[in-house]
């Protein structure tokens, strides 16, 4: 059963332009140290930011918060299965939501697409409940 959907589509010149004028602070304030790592060895760095950064976006609107009642920035972070599928790794204020929101005898799974086609850059993100079984 769909608990969440969320969607957010981002110019990735904006992440582009907030990495030169705020750098260090922007990247420690938004990306988990893991997202980091991803981003930085990628190719197309900005991109790889900005796709992440849509993915948060996503992610809260999918919580039913937005970036408020205790979801922050960094409580999300995409992280990829070992078949390097992206999902979501929920911490702090976005497991709580989750948790509130989580029908009792279910685990959520949340499903993540991401894509991107210069400058713009989408992230939808499905939180569903799946019965737990024993």
């Amino acid at each position: 059963m769909i608990i969440g959907l969320g969607t957010d589509l981002i110019d990735t010149r904006r992440i582009g332009r907030t990495i030169e004028r705020h750098g260090e602070r922007f990247l420690g304030r938004i990306f988990t140290d893991l997202e980091r790592s991803k981003s930085e060895n990628r190719a197309n760095r900005i991109e790889s930011y900005a796709k992440r950064f849509a993915a948060k976006e996503a992610c809260s609107k999918a919580l039913g918060t937005g970036l408020r009642r205790g979801v922050y920035w960094r409580d999300m972070g995409v992280v990829n299965l070992d078949s390097g599928k992206p999902t979501m790794a929920l911490t702090g204020g976005a497991l709580a939501r989750l948790d509130e929101i989580l029908p009792d005898g279910c685990e959520a799974r949340i499903e993540v697409s991401l894509s991107d086609e210069p400058p713009l850059a989408q992230a939808i993100v499905v939180i569903s409940a799946v019965p737990i079984t024993p």
